[in-house]
């Protein structure tokens, strides 16, 4: 996979795109947290942990059934960065319900941020499976 994803247009690919957001997205609510505009209470943590679960449980029904070969090259990148997202954004929200946010300071901001990137990586890359899907990965 060369130059981060770029197809033959020199245009990145739908992945590509979602991880940089998301970096983006995570590097940004660090900063929040840290500087406590940000305010991460158990219920938006407990709130993450179900979305990412449930969502697990309808993306492993759905690549179940779901056969369609013409579309598995976007499909399976698109699948490895929502996976990617779900399990980090469940692993991040364990963390956070069970570590104290507010006493761990930039500990705290980090884990934050690491939980926002994956949550975000889950949101964008879900848009990507539906661009995938939609055919408009041409």
């Amino acid at each position: 996979m060369s130059n981060f994803g770029c197809n033959c247009g020199c245009r990145w690919s739908c992945t590509a795109v979602a991880v940089v957001v998301s970096v983006i997205v995570g590097i940004i609510a660090a900063f929040l947290q840290i500087s406590a505009v940000l305010a991460v209470t158990p219920m938006l943590l407990w709130v993450a942990f179900g979305v990412a679960v449930v969502y697990l449980g309808l993306l492993v029904l759905a690549t179940a059934l779901i056969r369609r070969r013409e579309q598995e090259v976007c499909r399976c990148e698109a699948l490895n960065g929502v996976l990617a997202g779900i399990l980090g954004t469940i692993l991040f929200a364990v963390v956070l319900l069970v570590v104290d946010v507010a006493a761990a300071g930039v500990v705290g901001a980090i884990l934050v941020g690491l939980l926002a990137l994956f949550f975000t990586l889950t949101l964008t890359g879900s848009a990507c499976i539906v661009r995938c899907f939609a055919d408009c990965e041409r």
